[in-house]
């Protein structure tokens, strides 16, 4: 009995086509962006901090109103705070917090506006 030797052949690779597009440019004209900053340190007593608690050494600084701002951020030793944590109004910022931040704790408020 003679084996016989038979070869079988693969099926051939799937074409995959690749469109091609025609490339197009565009340019996207940056927004103008303004960043105001307001610093304080906590007293380790106080909830509310105004205008009169700003650190003298970073110049006249402002608590904007919210509603003529983009995005307001705060920060409490560098850590930005979720929004139910505090409220802001003109000149003016209220820590909700069952506790204060301890004596000297660095405050930021962060806000931004884009035009």
């Amino acid at each position: 009995m003679r084996i016989r030797k038979t070869t079988i052949q693969s099926p051939p690779p799937p074409f995959l086509g690749i469109p091609e597009i025609d490339r197009q440019e565009f340019y996207i004209s940056p927004k103008h962006v303004e960043v105001v900053e307001f610093y304080t340190l906590s007293d380790g007593l106080k909830r509310i901090y105004t205008e009169k608690d700003a650190l003298t050494c970073y110049g006249k600084q402002k608590i904007l109103d919210p509603r003529t701002v983009s995005l307001i951020n705060l920060f409490i030793n560098g850590v930005l705070q979720p929004k139910t944590c505090y409220h802001t109004e003109k000149g003016k910022i209220t820590i909700l917090t069952e506790d204060v931040p301890s004596k000297g704790t660095p405050i930021i408020l962060q806000m931004v506006k884009f035009y």
